[in-house]
């Protein structure tokens, strides 16, 4: 693993592509897991966390709250959709080799049983389908604690070489 220095600690978008210049991506996320990157900002707001990676898989973890609630009383899609976006976009990042990075093109969503604040902790594992050079899909899937599929999905993201920041 890269030891990163505190400039690399900081949550800015430039910080971030630096570090992941100098490594794969999946030491990028085995660096934040340790602690050697924080964790993105969304993580903090949607109350998620990456708890595992490995080559062509990723998991996180989450608690549904009320705090997440749509109007009609159960969490929101979107919190649902996050976590799956997470953990497929991730089982792609794991696959890339330094200096690449990766964007969502599409992501599709199939919602199976309503989540609410008494559904208990969740999982969300991501596993690659293809890692191409230009483009990847993977899939995803949200369980339980007692393994019953609550939602599934797939996304197909672009793979590039990033442009150094401005300035």
């Amino acid at each position: 693993m890269v030891a990163l220095g505190d400039a690399d600690k900081q949550v800015g978008g430039a910080e971030r592509m630096a570090a992941l210049a100098r490594m794969d991506g999946l030491d990028f996320l085995r660096a934040m897991m340790a602690g050697d990157l924080p964790p993105p900002p969304i993580s903090h707001t949607l109350g998620f966390t990456l708890s595992h990676a490995e080559h062509g898989y990723a998991v996180f973890t989450g608690t549904p709250a009320h705090a997440y609630y749509n109007p009609i009383g159960s969490v929101h899609g979107g919190w649902i959709a996050t976590l799956l976006d997470s953990c497929m976009a991730c089982a792609v990042q794991t696959t890339l080799t330094n200096g690449r990075a990766y964007t969502t093109l599409e992501l599709k969503i199939n919602y199976i049983r309503a989540v609410t604040s008494a559904t208990g902790p969740v999982r969300a594992e991501g596993r690659i389908i293809h890692a191409g050079g230009r483009t990847a899909t993977s899939e995803g899937r949200l369980i339980d604690a007692d393994g019953r599929l609550l939602a599934h999905g797939t996304t197909t993201c672009l793979v590039f070489d990033p442009r150094p920041p401005k300035g």
